[in-house]
């Protein structure tokens, strides 16, 4: 018995010996035990650039659905023949990477990430959660990265708490703060994401504006007023700049190895109405030289007719948007000084609506590389650009429209609150003639987070493209 027992010891510690050597072994002398705010903050900006302009949540749905983009072969995006598979992946990167790994920035002690780490964390992290009600309307925020199974709120939730998020991190931002370092965007200019911040409360502001006008004007307010100010010229701009393959931007990527994509006759037909420089950004000239004019693809058509208008006689998307250096432009200075002029024509904020209108534009032109003031003048002049006063939403509605090109996410939700331009769904389209409200639930929230789902469509309305979200109110 007792040499059994002495076998049994020798064999448990030999054990524990083989398991620490193991462990030794498996462990990476090169990396480290914590992940560090630095390489957290370069991770998600990055990640957070490619979800924004990748092809699921950008030219493959919303601008389509905004006829900035239409499709030439594989139609059926255009067509809205999607199911719940189709918008998976703003959900499950949204959460699983870039909150988690936000969460984990904010909730690190000082000594490991700075206040203003996690002042720029919790902005990050509001514009997530922006994008994905946006989309989808009701989402898990409260909850969210707390529980397995955690609850919706309603958009109205969302929307106030991240006002009230947006100002916890401007109360960390602040150059006493200590630095940053793996700051992609600003480099850690805090002074730019201070500026950023108060834009994306002016963001919201008007995203509420038609159920919620007080809330919404004390927000612009305060956003408006707060001594960080907003966005001031292009060079604040929020935008990340990619580099060289395969670290590239991801249209770019794309049309390496693809070809069905072609700028919108919608928005060709557009900006040849107005005479718009921004054209030959937009679009190039199609292959075929015979040609000789900028041809946009007709949106929602079958596969068969989309083929017939040609490859090689309709435009693809400009250049300026399909290098492997291309910026995806984010929060831009132009769209800024749109949030202005109609928070000033709504009477929430002082100004000259129009001043800021046309400031708007231009900042959109010389974003674009169109500098000529000449142009730039003639082209507001127009009587078919000037703006009204008494239609403020057409006026600031199409060119913002026209402005958002690549951004498809926000392109989309500006389009559904201010109703324009008005926009027609295509021929071949499955939705009785109407252009998608919203995006999807994921089905894995039917499966996995089934009582929180059914209690969300419950109150928002069925799990349809077409159930419009509280925000539109029109």
């Amino acid at each position: 018995m007792l040499k059994k027992l002495l076998y049994t010891t020798l064999f448990a510690l030999a054990l524990t010996s083989c398991n620490d050597t193991l462990d030794d072994i498996n462990k990476n002398p090169n990396a480290t035990e914590t992940p560090l705010a630095p390489y957290l903050l370069t991770g998600t900006l990055k990640q957070g650039a490619d979800l924004y302009w990748g092809a699921d949540n950008n030219f493959n749905s919303s601008l389509l659905f905004v006829q900035h983009w239409a499709k030439i072969q594989y139609t059926e995006p255009d067509r809205y023949d999607v199911s719940n598979a189709s918008f998976t992946t703003l959900w499950d990167k949204g959460y699983a990477t870039l909150i988690t790994d936000l969460n984990t920035i904010i909730n690190f002690p000082n000594e490991q990430a700075n206040p203003n780490y996690k002042g720029i964390a919790i902005t990050l992290r509001s514009w997530t959660f922006l994008l994905l009600t946006d989309a989808y309307g009701s989402i898990p925020y409260k909850e969210a990265g707390l529980k397995i199974t955690p609850a919706y709120n309603a958009q109205k939730e969302v929307y106030t708490g991240l006002l009230e998020d947006l100002k916890q991190a401007q109360s960390l931002l602040n150059t006493t703060n200590g630095t940053v370092t793996g700051d992609l965007v600003y480099k850690g200019d805090i002074a730019k994401w201070k500026k950023l911040v108060n834009s994306l409360r002016l963001r919201i502001a008007l995203r509420i504006s038609d159920k919620e006008p007080a809330l919404a004007k004390q927000a612009a307010i305060e956003a408006t007023s707060d001594a960080a100010g907003v966005l001031s010229s292009n060079s604040d701009t929020f935008q990340f700049t990619y580099i060289a393959s395969p670290q590239q931007n991801p249209a770019s990527a794309w049309f390496e190895t693809r070809d069905d994509f072609r700028i919108s006759k919608t928005l060709v037909d557009k900006l040849n109405e107005l005479a718009d420089p921004r054209l030959p950004v937009y679009a190039q000239l199609p292959s075929d030289a015979t040609v000789g004019k900028y041809v946009g693809g007709a949106n929602g058509l079958s596969n068969s007719d989309a083929n017939s208008q040609g490859f090689a006689k309709t435009s693809k998307p400009g250049t300026y948007f399909l290098t492997s250096t291309s910026p995806a432009v984010i929060v831009s200075y132009s769209e800024t000084l749109f949030n202005l002029s109609e928070a000033v024509a709504r009477g929430y904020i002082a100004g000259d609506a129009e001043q800021l209108y046309k400031s708007a534009i231009t900042a959109s032109f010389n974003q674009f590389g169109i500098t000529n003031a000449t142009t730039i003048a003639t082209y507001l002049n127009q009587a078919t650009v000037k703006y009204d006063a008494t239609n403020y939403a057409k006026s600031i509605g199409t060119q913002k429209w026209i402005a958002f090109y690549g951004q498809g996410l926000d392109a989309f939700t500006e389009w559904r609150r201010l109703d324009y331009p008005v926009l027609k769904a295509g021929p071949a389209t499955v939705l009785d003639g109407q252009i998608p409200s919203r995006f999807f639930y994921p089905g894995t929230e039917q499966s996995l987070n089934g009582t929180s789902y059914q209690a969300a469509i419950a109150t928002q309305g069925k799990d349809v493209l077409t159930t419009k979200l509280w925000f539109d109110a029109k």
